[in-house]
């Protein structure tokens, strides 16, 4: 699917769920990494997260995409355009959109821990993400010397 293609999904899904139109672009953006899309609140534009149609099916992508012209319609037209708003969640139920994308599958694979630490005394285990300075801090457990493993 081309951007021209998501162009043409976004109007029509507008005219026939929301009978008003999308005057405003719809496209692909690859650098959404942790969002299905994102509806852009000065340029009106919707961003759409490539993934949404790789990894899932049409019907997730579709979701996404009613998802964020309820933002696009309920923010045009002055009423409650935020997640919180009750506007938002009446028309997102009516519309039947995805309250929540799925998250994506593919991509980079990001390690929750780069390092681990060992007590040298009661041989406690520690990951962090980060660095941290083993001369400054001790086991939470034995008050013993900590070692990067």
């Amino acid at each position: 699917m081309t951007n021209l293609d998501l162009q043409h999904l976004v109007e029509q899904l507008s005219v026939t769920e929301f009978h008003r139109p999308f005057l405003h672009h719809a496209f692909f953006n690859r650098r959404l990494r942790t969002t299905g899309g994102r509806y852009q609140l000065q340029s009106h534009n919707i961003d759409i997260n490539p993934k949404m149609l790789t990894d899932f099916d049409e019907a997730t992508l579709i979701g996404v995409i009613k998802h964020e012209l309820c933002h696009y319609h309920l923010h045009i037209l002055g009423q409650g355009y935020q997640h919180r708003d009750a506007a938002f969640k009446q028309l997102l139920a009516r519309v039947g959109g995805s309250r929540y994308a799925p998250q994506p599958k593919s991509g980079v694979a990001v390690h929750a821990y780069r390092y681990t630490y060992q007590c040298q005394s009661c041989g406690q285990v520690y990951h962090r993400k980060r660095r941290m300075d083993t001369r400054r801090y001790t086991c939470g457990h034995c008050r013993g010397r900590i070692k990067l493993v």
